[in-house]
């Protein structure tokens, strides 16, 4: 089952790992699946053909477990911590969910996240939705006489930003002084 023959060499690789993962978590506050890319990545440039794919997972995955054992390690906070941040950036709760998915995080960590969003944040869509248009200057942050023209601009723009229609179009037909009143309140 040991990918290295000798004891000596596997100890080595291992400390090796391991002191990778170290200096990635000093600098960069990652999940399980991005620390896991990121080892592979560099032992890969190191160890060109000399072991395996799999015996190198298996060597990642034991140094990983151990991280998390040690809780420097957590899905669960960063799950937390990275929809918080999302949420401040304007993100929609869709792309939140996407983004944590990219990244690796289990369904269950992901649901809690969410779930803390809605109960702590009163209408979250909506809300991120109002930053974005106050970050790209569309809906009603733009001039009355040009906001019928760029209406579909603006209501792709939240599309693409992951929000439902009926929350871009409750956002788009919002007054200025209304809009202006909500930023502040943001």
């Amino acid at each position: 089952m040991n990918p290295i023959k000798n004891k000596k060499n596997l100890e080595a690789t291992i400390d090796d790992i391991r002191n990778f993962a170290y200096s990635y978590l000093e600098k960069y506050s990652p999940s399980k699946q991005q620390l896991k890319t990121y080892l592979f990545k560099k032992l890969i440039k190191i160890n060109q053909k000399k072991t395996s794919k799999k015996e190198i997972f298996d060597l990642i995955d034991t140094v990983v477990l151990s991280l998390v054992d040690q809780n420097l390690l957590n899905d669960k906070y960063y799950s937390d911590a990275k929809s918080k941040s999302f949420l401040r950036r304007g993100y929609s709760l869709n792309k939140i969910r996407y983004n944590l998915i990219k990244k690796g995080i289990d369904e269950e960590y992901i649901k809690g996240s969410i779930s803390k969003i809605k109960e702590n944040e009163s209408d979250p869509d909506f809300f991120s939705a109002i930053r974005i248009c106050k970050k790209r200057r569309i809906g009603p942050n733009r001039e009355e006489s040009n906001r019928s023209l760029f209406y579909k601009k603006d209501i792709s723009i939240l599309a693409r930003s992951g929000f439902s229609y009926e929350v871009s179009k409750r956002v788009l037909d919002i007054p200025k002084d209304e809009f202006l009143k909500f930023c502040k309140m943001l």
